[in-house]
């Protein structure tokens, strides 16, 4: 059962998402320049593994957990890449930055290295430090580091949350010199398969305007709130034993619960994707809908007053007595 439960969310494969996004409409162009970068890019593995080069440890191409959807998104976040350039994905939460980003390393084949940003990342947390083995100094590349030699995509998510002076080192990485001086260790190079690819949403708290130094070195792509159209393919495609029924008053519910977070009444933790599809699960294991709800995005709710008013938008679509296999087909 534990292996059954953890193969059916391995993901999607690159080529499997290049499938959707034909379906979707993307220009072949751009689906076939993709596909032959992926291959010169592997080819170029290849050969440096050969000459001794090989990934670290654990590092592989990524599968994506869910299908982005939107084509013209899509469209141009394919067509920065493809032109050398690195991505700052914006937007408000549950528009699928990271999705965006995770299909993207799967459909150019490229292994991510994932930072998290925070107030208490500095230099060092993405470069990498000295640090003992064996009784011996020795230098423990940071993923900064990792992504640049392996020609991976690396991810900085929330790249907002850092301050400034950390984020100083990439500036010479980013720009046309794609290096980056390493103290006491020389320069690393960018490989040429390398890409970044950063995510940035306003009013979390901790965050502040992208300093525009930094800001330059990046094209810019805003992504669109989720419609409540969006999130019923979603459920369709991430939850297939949902019934058309329950994919609706779900789909109804989250754009609910966005509206009520647009009027200013509740905060952003109930507008929460992973938690409606977590949400799912645990009625896929014979929780109550109204419960296991109220544990995906209700509950997330730290203010009593707002919870209040967050726990009102779902009994306005789940009733108290509602049977989980209401929502499944």
């Amino acid at each position: 059962m534990f292996e059954d439960m953890v193969s059916a969310r391995l993901g999607f494969s690159g080529a499997e998402v290049l499938s959707a996004w034909r379906e979707q409409g993307v220009p072949e162009g751009l689906l076939s320049a993709a596909e032959d970068w992926r291959r010169e890019a592997e080819a170029a593995d290849a050969a440096a593994e050969t000459e001794g080069a090989a990934l670290p440890a654990g590092r592989g191409v990524p599968r994506a957990s869910y299908v982005y959807e939107g084509r013209e998104v899509v469209e141009a976040a394919m067509a920065a890449l493809l032109s050398g350039e690195h991505l700052l994905l914006v937007g408000p939460k549950a528009t699928g930055k990271n999705v965006l980003a995770e299909n993207l390393a799967a459909v150019f084949g490229r292994p991510d290295w994932n930072v998290s940003f925070h107030i208490q990342t500095d230099a060092e947390a993405l470069l990498g430090a000295d640090t003992l083995a064996k009784g011996a100094v020795v230098f423990r590349p940071g993923p900064v580091v990792e992504a640049a030699q392996a020609g991976g995509f690396l991810v900085l998510d929330e790249i907002n949350m850092a301050r400034n002076e950390a984020l100083a080192v990439l500036h010479s990485l980013l720009d046309d010199r794609r290096m980056v001086d390493v103290p006491g260790h020389g320069r690393v190079r960018l490989a040429p398969a390398a890409r970044v690819i950063a995510t940035m949403n306003y009013g979390y708290a901790g965050t502040r305007e992208l300093n525009e130094a930094l800001a330059s070195r990046f094209v810019v792509l805003r992504l669109p709130p989720l419609s409540e159209a969006g999130v019923v393919h979603l459920l369709e495609k991430a939850c297939p034993e949902l019934s058309k029924a329950g994919r609706g008053v779900l789909g109804k519910l989250f754009s609910a619960m966005e509206e009520k977070h647009a009027q200013g009444e509740i905060s952003s933790r109930a507008v929460d994707l992973r938690g409606l599809l977590a949400a799912v699960r645990l009625m896929r294991r014979g929780l109550s809908p109204l419960r296991a709800l109220s544990m995906g995005l209700v509950d997330k709710c730290m203010e009593e007053d707002e919870r209040g008013i967050a726990e009102d938008v779902l009994q306005l679509f789940v009733a108290k007595e509602a049977k989980p296999n209401e929502f499944f087909a």
